[in-house]
């Protein structure tokens, strides 16, 4: 039996559990001075002073720099099919647009006095009117960036058909306004990094996502060739989307150690990561949805009013991904999509955890219950009805996706039966019945997702060192997901070589040439893929320079997997080791280089179910359930793909129940430290019970597809809508994320004014 399919514990997680890792604020360059940053307090107004004197003043500042004495590139809205009149600057130079904008910086022989320097500039700023609402934006009544004339920086369409009216000939149709509120990544390690300029070339140590995407960006920002710039990414505490990309802070420190001819460091503090790093989320959605009375969904129509922030970057263009999949897994004969991303006087929103994805399965899935509740059918029911089949797989969407392949109706029949469904439908019954203040909800939520829809292609190398271990060179860069572990199980399946004798090496674009980074949940599918194509390979070569010393036919070579060595045919007591091998040949004969160029996205897919029990006097939420059944195809190690459902269930649920990043109407976040921003703890949640099926991917040889982001994109749409369910029999149709207590009250009372006045319509 193979390695691949086994459960085989992270190797990486000893020595971070014990000696500790080595991340980017570890890194310190000899001769470094510290920077610190000043940040603008005022969500939108005008800059009419900086005084720096008081800070010049502090002992160990070296510089403090501003807009007006710096040459600093300004960043275009990227990417860049954004408006490009919104712009933006590396330090404010006349507006700022957010609280948490940087105004200048302060360089300093230590971080204590380059802090202590940043707290006495003083800045005056004349207030212009704060937007913080995406609607408001709309009207372009407050310009923003009055040269671009408009407030919208981008606009998403789509219909099929073409013609008509989507809801035509539809005997039911229900409408329902829903949002899928700011949320903030909160990474355990907030940003770091250094730089240190060597002979006109930039090295740059980050915790980053994607090295050579840095490199990339880093290059064109600065007006330097990709080969000036050395990014190197030590260990990463965590990302979920936030570090994809450099951000001005980055441009502005590698401008710094440029300008001061010394290396810099940085280190931001957690209230500035929870204002400045960037926002996940934020779209508001109008929804329709139209069907049979039998439970027959034929149309769907979603308009989406997408939170820029007030730069356009990745998060803008989000609205893409949520048209995607917009129909989900379900075959519906008509579809109708709109979105317009607009800048607020918020913190830029940026990918996280599933990047537009949970947001199109929390419009979708929302909407099923509300035509389940309109035509008086489980919602499980409705599901099962409108489901795509596994026998039209491969299935080709209106959006133009082919998914590939699956059984979407066996992992909903899981979920239920793992579940009881039956039995907790009955003790709902009871439940309202007797009257109790404890109701029971249940919420369901199938789901398909898109992973690695980028398609970039991915680099990989494999070495065999003398003593027959191996090293391996990878374009992807983990922050938490177990690559180092996966990457020498796919070696070990291929050469024999044992999986603690491998070592993998990420995240330095001097010794690795290529690679597309991590996220969108494509590691696995092409980084493992190019590993395991390059073991491929590499299995032949060695083979072939076997026979020649072992004295026989390519064809006759055996590589045993098992025992690690070659020998031929019938006689396996000559047998040559990896070592013997490797001491026996050339240097460098025992060394590949292998570049995977993926045909397309894979589709993992899932039920997710939720259990909640909701206190009707308080509008207390208890999550007491979350069922989890996911195809994420083949599973090289169930142990990493349980560990990632389970961090990503807990995310999905801390969305729908905790987690939200407000301001209030001048534009002050709500929400700047974990004093005010609500992460759940183990005690907030329930054990989780995961189950997986395997339906093998066609799109590449492993049969392998993301597993990383499932656990979010279908856990928040199956607790939001155990929450509503759980109150809908007192005439609540919808409550927003997230479901706190107060909003649940507040929605109850709302539907019992309703009931008494004889109003109806949407509450909560």
């Amino acid at each position: 039996m193979g390695i691949l399919g086994t459960s085989v514990r992270r190797s990486e997680d000893l020595e971070l559990l014990t000696a500790g890792g080595r991340y980017a604020d570890d890194v310190a360059p000899p001769g470094a001075a510290h920077v610190a940053i000043v940040r603008s307090t005022t969500a939108h107004g005008r800059l009419t002073g900086i005084d720096t004197a008081a800070a010049r003043a502090v002992p160990g500042v070296l510089e403090v720099c501003t807009a007006a004495d710096t040459d600093l590139p300004v960043l275009p809205a990227d990417p860049p099919v954004l408006n490009q009149e919104m712009s933006q600057p590396v330090l404010a130079g006349e507006v700022v647009r957010y609280v948490g904008e940087p105004i200048a910086a302060v360089i300093a022989e230590t971080r204590e006095a380059a802090v202590d320097a940043a707290a006495a500039v003083h800045v005056d700023i004349e207030p212009l009117p704060a937007l913080v609402d995406p609607e408001a934006a709309l009207a372009d009544e407050t310009l923003l960036h009055p040269s671009a004339e408009t407030n919208v920086a981008l606009k998403l369409t789509f219909a099929r058909p073409l013609r008509g009216e989507v809801m035509a000939g539809c005997e039911v149709t229900v409408a329902l306004r829903s949002r899928s509120q700011r949320v903030v990544a909160a990474p355990m390690e907030v940003r770091a990094a250094s730089a240190r300029w060597d002979g006109g070339r930039l090295t740059y140590y980050a915790g980053t996502q994607a090295a050579h995407v840095w490199r990339e960006q880093m290059a064109n920002c600065l007006g330097l060739e990709e080969s000036e710039v050395h990014v190197v990414t030590p260990d990463v505490g965590g990302a979920f989307g936030s570090k994809a990309y450099p951000a001005r802070e980055d441009v502005l420190l590698a401008c710094l150690a440029r300008r001061v001819d010394r290396p810099l460091r940085w280190l931001e503090t957690r209230s500035e990561n929870m204002v400045a790093l960037g926002h996940g989320r934020g779209q508001l959605h109008d929804i329709e949805l139209g069907g049979t009375r039998d439970g027959r969904i034929q149309a769907y129509r979603l308009s989406v009013v997408q939170d820029a922030g007030a730069y356009p970057r990745i998060g803008a263009v989000l609205p893409f991904f949520t048209r995607t999949m917009l129909t989900g897994p379900y075959r519906i004969e008509r579809a109708r999509f709109t979105s317009s991303s607009v800048v607020t006087t918020t913190t830029p929103t940026l990918a996280y955890r599933g990047a537009g994805q949970p947001e199109a399965v929390g419009a979708l899935e929302r909407a099923v219950d509300r035509y389940a509740a309109e035509i008086g059918m489980d919602p499980a029911e409705v599901r099962r009805i409108n489901l795509i089949p596994a026998d039209a797989q491969p299935y080709r969407t209106l959006t133009r996706s082919t998914y590939d392949g699956g059984d979407y109706t066996a992992a909903l029949d899981l979920a239920l039966r793992t579940a009881g469904y039956d039995q907790l439908r009955a003790e709902q019954r009871e439940r309202r019945s007797s009257g109790t203040p404890l109701q029971t909800g249940i919420g369901l939520s199938t789901f398909v997702e898109a992973t690695g829809v980028d398609a970039r292609s991915e680099f990989a190398a494999i070495e065999i060192d003398t003593d027959g271990g191996a090293l391996v060179l990878t374009g992807t860069s983990p922050h938490g997901q177990g690559h180092k572990t996966t990457w020498a199980m796919l070696v070990a399946d291929r050469l024999g070589i044992p999986v603690e004798r491998v070592e993998v090496v990420h995240g330095d674009t001097d010794r690795i040439p290529s690679g597309g980074g991590t996220g969108g949940s494509r590691s696995l599918q092409t980084g493992g893929i190019a590993v395991h194509q390059a073991a491929g390979l590499l299995a032949d070569r060695a083979t072939a320079l076997a026979a020649e010393h072992l004295g026989g036919a390519v064809e006759d070579v055996v590589l045993d997997t098992e025992a690690g060595h070659f020998h031929l045919e019938g006689a396996s007591e000559q047998a040559l080791s990896w070592a013997d091998l490797a001491a026996a040949v050339e240097p460098g004969q025992l060394r590949v280089e292998h570049t995977f160029e993926p045909s397309g996205p894979t589709y993992p897919y899932g039920t997710h179910l939720a259990v909640v029990d909701v206190d009707v006097e308080t509008g207390a939420v208890r999550l007491r359930r979350l069922v989890a059944v996911d195809d994420a195809g083949r599973v090289v190690n169930p142990l990493l793909v349980e560990g990632q459902i389970h961090g990503g269930l807990a995310q999905g649920a801390a969305q729908a129940l905790f987690e939200e990043a407000g301001y209030d109407a001048a534009g002050a976040p709500l929400n700047a430290s974990f004093a005010d921003y609500l992460i759940p703890s183990a005690a907030d949640l329930p054990d989780f019970e995961s189950s997986t099926i395997e339906t093998p991917s066609t799109v590449n040889e492993l049969g392998v597809r993301g597993v990383g982001e499932s656990g979010t994109v279908g856990s928040i749409a199956a607790v939001h809508n155990a929450v509503v369910d759980a109150v809908s029999h007192l005439g609540v149709e919808h409550i927003d994320m997230p479901a706190t207590a107060e909003r649940v009250w507040a929605a109850i009372e709302e539907a019992r004014v309703a009931r008494e006045t004889g109003r109806s319509g949407d509450v909560g």
